[in-house]
C-alpha cells in the first residue's frame, strides 16, 4: 500500500493534537490541584469559533480578532485550554491581595493563571516535537470562553494546529 502524506495529514494532525492535550493534562499543577480543562475543536465548530471572534470585534474593537479568525479557518483543529477558578489557600499575595479570602470576586488566583500557562507551554512543546505549527491565541480562547465550551473556566486560551507547507500563523497581516 502507498499512502500519500496529503491524504493522511488531517488524521495525523488530530493524533498530534490529542497528544498535545495529554501534555497539557500531565503538566505540573500548583499544589498538585488539577483545575485545567482541555478540549479539541474540529469540523464545523472551527467556523463557529471564527464567527464568534468576528462578532466580538464589534463589542471591543480589537481588530486582531479578524486576522486570528482567518487563522482559525486555516487550522486543521484548535485545542482550547482553560482553568476553573479556585483559590489555592496559600495567602501568597501574588494576585494582588494579601489573603485568598480578601480577594475581590473575579480576580483569578495567580496559581490558576500559572497552571494554565504551564499547560499551554507543555502542549505547544509537544506540538513542536511533532513538527506541527501552532500559535497561542488569547482571541480564540476568549471566543471559546464566550461560547462556554469549557464549562466553568474563567481563563481560556486556544492553540490552532496546522501542518502545511507554510505556517499560516507566521507572517500574518493585520486586517484593518
Amino acid at each position: 500500500m502507498i499512502q500519500n502524506e496529503r491524504n493522511c495529514r488531517h488524521e495525523h494532525v488530530l493524533h498530534v493534537a490529542r497528544q498535545m492535550m495529554t501534555a497539557a493534562r500531565t503538566a505540573p499543577k500548583g499544589k498538585g490541584v488539577d483545575i485545567i480543562e482541555v478540549a479539541l475543536v474540529t469540523g464545523e465548530d472551527l467556523k463557529k469559533l471564527a464567527d464568534q471572534m468576528v462578532a466580538m470585534v464589534e463589542e471591543h474593537g480589537m481588530k486582531f480578532f479578524l486576522r486570528d479568525a482567518d487563522n482559525i479557518l486555516q487550522a486543521e483543529c484548535v485545542i482550547i485550554i482553560g482553568t476553573r477558578e479556585q483559590a489555592q489557600g496559600l495567602n501568597c499575595g501574588h494576585c494582588g491581595f494579601p489573603t485568598c479570602t480578601g480577594r475581590t470576586e473575579g480576580v483569578p488566583c495567580a496559581l490558576n493563571s500559572v497552571d494554565v500557562g504551564i499547560a499551554i507551554g507543555s502542549a505547544c512543546a509537544m506540538g513542536a516535537d511533532m513538527r506541527v505549527d501552532t500559535r497561542v491565541m488569547f482571541s480564540a480562547g476568549f471566543a471559546a470562553q464566550r461560547l462556554d465550551w469549557l464549562k466553568g473556566c474563567k481563563s481560556v486560551f486556544a492553540i490552532p494546529v496546522s501542518a502545511s507547507s507554510k505556517n499560516p500563523f507566521f507572517d500574518r497581516k493585520s486586517k484593518s
